[in-house]
């Protein structure tokens, strides 16, 4: 083998439509998972809260 001789690239991956689809919302749907997390960790800790204002009461 030569050493300027380099080796043959790796077959380009085919992208299918719905590849290219989730590739390109991917961000907005992190975005949307990461806002529902949010507002159930908050709604969890609201609940919590008044459960615990229930038992002082």
């Amino acid at each position: 083998m030569q050493p300027s001789h380099r080796p043959p690239a790796p077959p380009a991956k085919r992208r299918t439509p719905a590849r290219g689809w989730i590739a390109r919302r991917r961000r907005t749907a992190l975005t949307h998972m990461w806002r529902g997390a949010c507002y159930g960790i908050g709604t969890g800790l609201i609940g919590l809260g008044f459960m615990w204002l229930e038992q002082l009461l």
